[in-house]
């Protein structure tokens, strides 16, 4: 059977992207995985995940990503929220893959909910399986965790490379905020990799320009 798994990273931070990610495997190739240690990407050092990432490519049938930047997310958020983003792409990321059954990381607390939105998106017809923290309970959603995240890194390591150090990019980052705001200072406007639309973006705007 033809498993595929969905998961999403950087889906929470001010600035960057939001990557998504399907990984399609056999069950076979799930149990190596799992045996090579795949799990959460949460759990894992960047350099295992590197490695794991590799393994993962290897072991797959195939894989899609969907890579979201902060003007896009922006965009679509003036038409839908973010949980409907994330169904729509988890949506495509399945008819690509045409899994046999696919299981998917809820965004929302109520799993039917987010389940309800990707199959309204949904033009195939596998087995789906929604659930909370899936990342944490299936390897194959944790496969999907670890490639999505290995691609966010590496593009947030390039803009770091480009306009400096600004930490994670999450508003709880102190570095991260004070970035935002030197840069307001300076710019008068928000970075383009920046999520205009967040709350935190909006304040600092105001508050730096007033």
């Amino acid at each position: 059977m033809l498993i595929a798994g969905a998961d999403e990273a950087g889906r929470g931070p001010v600035l960057g992207p939001m990557v998504m990610c399907g990984v399609l495997l056999d069950e076979k190739s799930i149990e190596e995985l799992k045996a090579a240690g795949v799990k959460d990407s949460k759990l894992l050092s960047p350099k295992r995940r590197e490695f794991l990432s590799e393994i993962i490519m290897k072991k797959c049938k195939k894989h899609e990503l969907v890579e979201l930047s902060a003007e896009e997310i922006d965009k679509t958020r003036e038409k839908m929220n973010l949980n409907e983003i994330e169904a729509l792409n988890f949506a495509k990321i399945i008819d690509l893959l045409k899994p046999e059954k696919a299981y998917v990381d809820a965004p929302d607390p109520r799993p039917q909910k987010s389940k309800e939105r990707i199959l309204r998106y949904l033009k195939s017809n596998p087995e789906i399986i929604v659930e909370n923290y899936a990342d944490k309970k299936y390897t194959v959603v944790a496969a999907a965790s670890i490639v999505a995240k290995v691609r966010r890194d590496a593009i947030i390591e390039e803009l770091r490379k480009k306009h400096g150090d600004f930490g994670s990019g999450y508003t709880s980052d102190k570095r991260t905020i004070d970035f935002l705001r030197e840069w307001v200072r300076r710019e008068k406007k928000l970075p383009p990799f920046a999520r205009k639309s967040w709350e935190t973006a909006r304040r600092i705007l105001e508050e730096e320009n007033r």
